[in-house]
């Protein structure tokens, strides 16, 4: 759990998410979660960025501890990335998409505001699974209104400069690539609370 020193009051930013934002394989404060609390001083917010995630984490891990973590936190955005793994595995995507609902309504239950970033997987489960997954991210986002964007991996995922060794994890390289995918939908998500 990574948190920077920030006034005991500011307003907490909590990244839950699995080891694309745990920072897997890299120095944590090269990732993009740790780029995203510098970003915001530099930019004038005064957030505070809590990094709640987990490598290996799946949507039915991250459903089981989310009002543990919202409980702790208290947190005025909830950033939930999640479902790599569990497209990795082939899991059923009702249940995917189920549990990233219940993570979503949980953080806005508690008046967290939500940004969902979608995952895409390779095609190894054929093109049937793969769109099935990749809908599950547009469709919670259209169901519960809440704002996402398509690919957090976009210009990474297919970059073997950008990837380590084992070809899924970004590199730190890769860190401010994924700062700068998600940076516009965590910025309107701020100046709109």
């Amino acid at each position: 759990m990574v948190a920077n020193v920030q006034a005991a009051d500011a307003p907490t930013i909590l990244v839950f998410g699995d080891s694309l934002s745990a920072g897997f394989g890299i120095d944590v404060d090269q990732s993009w979660v740790a780029l995203l609390q510098k970003r915001l001083e530099e930019t004038g917010y005064e957030h505070r960025v809590v990094n709640a995630s987990i490598s290996g984490e799946t949507t039915a891990g991250g459903a089981a501890r989310i009002d543990s973590a919202i409980g702790t936190f208290s947190p005025d955005l909830i950033i939930l990335e999640l479902g790599a793994n569990d497209g990795l595995r082939g899991f059923p995507t009702a249940s995917i998409k189920s549990n990233i609902e219940t993570i979503a309504r949980h953080a806005r239950d508690s008046g967290a505001g939500v940004v969902l970033l979608g995952i895409r997987i390779p095609t190894n489960y054929g093109a049937r699974y793969t769109q099935a997954f990749e809908a599950v991210f547009s469709d919670v986002a259209t169901d519960l209104e809440i704002r996402w964007i398509e690919f957090f991996m976009d210009g990474i995922a297919l970059n073997d400069e950008l990837l380590q060794d084992d070809r899924i994890h970004p590199n730190a390289e890769a860190q401010p690539l994924l700062l700068d995918n998600a940076w516009p939908i965590i910025r309107a998500t701020l100046d709109a609370q």
